[in-house]
């Protein structure tokens, strides 16, 4: 366990030093000078005199050597400090982390959402498997994997805001305004969990351990649920994190659908904006907790598992 922990604390500093690299070098992406895009980001006008660009790259230090910006930019980053926005000159940090909380409650109510469903889904088509229950399921589940997003929150929109007026259409302040857009996002999740966890349950109930349990004298529904459904939940708890961390910075559609104030919103507004500062301070943010969620995974199959040796990962 030791040599696991060393090797992906490893992993995980390199993977964040190249992804620091990669956010850094963001302003110099494409053509053009770093000091005049950020102009162009604060006052909206392409029309710059010389004089006001050259200011303004002394000003930000970008006629330093690159290697010394990017030290004493990630010195910064660490702290968490990733200056301020361009446009509404407040605080990166002060942006970024009520909208990284709107995104995890976001994330999270969609993918319990699917989980429920999905499981059960998934159980019984793997206990049916060829019947008509079986492809009735498959059937819905292919269907909600291929549901768009974009066409998915205008009609929940339409039917439950507009037409029946149960739930808010937008917005986010109570409980009440996470149904709409949590429905909409979870549906290709569900369809996702349900394939999988049927494809697991179906390989789990044909392991001879299962045969022998049954012929000790376990009832089936005993010996799917203490047998079973632990060591099918692996491959679903891989995709549950793939999801989770991809979920917190794009859920873009159904944050501007719904009016959420969540990362994948603010990050498109930044990219519209050229805001270079909360794109950076967004992306970081959000692939360091993506690399962090895989490395927690990692060590929850041993837990669920024990037969899986972290020594040997």
């Amino acid at each position: 366990m030791l040599m696991f922990l060393l090797r992906r604390s490893l992993v995980l500093s390199v993977t964040l030093l190249v992804i620091s690299v990669l956010a850094f070098l963001i302003p110099y992406a494409g053509e053009g000078d770093p000091a005049r895009k950020i102009l162009q980001a604060r006052v909206n006008d392409p029309g710059l005199e010389p004089a006001q660009v050259e200011a303004l790259t002394r000003e930000l230090g970008l006629d330093r050597p690159i290697f010394v910006q990017y030290f004493d930019w990630l010195k910064q980053a660490v702290t968490g400090d990733f200056g301020f926005s361009y446009t509404s000159r407040t605080p990166v940090g002060e942006l970024v982390t009520p909208a990284l909380s709107v995104s995890i409650t976001l994330a999270l109510a969609a993918l319990l959402l699917a989980l429920v469903f999905a499981l059960p889904l998934g159980i019984a088509a793997a206990t049916r498997r060829g019947g008509r229950l079986d492809n009735a399921i498959t059937f819905i589940s292919q269907s909600a994997v291929s549901a768009p997003e974009y066409w998915v929150g205008p009609v929940l929109v339409l039917v439950f805001a507009r037409y029946l007026g149960w739930l808010p259409s937008g917005g986010w302040t109570g409980p009440a305004f996470i149904v709409l857009p949590a429905v909409a996002l979870s549906l290709r999740p569900l369809g996702y969990f349900t394939q999988v966890t049927r494809a697991a349950m179906s390989e789990v109930l044909a392991a001879p351990y299962i045969t022998a349990a049954r012929s000790r004298g376990l009832s089936f529904p005993v010996t799917l649920l203490r047998h079973g459904l632990r060591n099918s939940m692996l491959p679903v708890m891989t995709l549950f994190s793939f999801w989770f961390a991809g979920l917190l910075g794009g859920a873009v559609v159904i944050e501007v659908i719904f009016n959420v104030p969540g990362m994948g919103r603010l990050l498109y507004t930044a990219v519209v904006n050229n805001d270079v500062p909360v794109i950076q301070g967004g992306l970081m943010l959000i692939l360091t907790l993506a690399v962090l969620i895989n490395t927690v995974t990692d060590l929850l199959y041993s837990v669920l598992n024990p037969a899986i040796k972290v020594t040997n990962a």
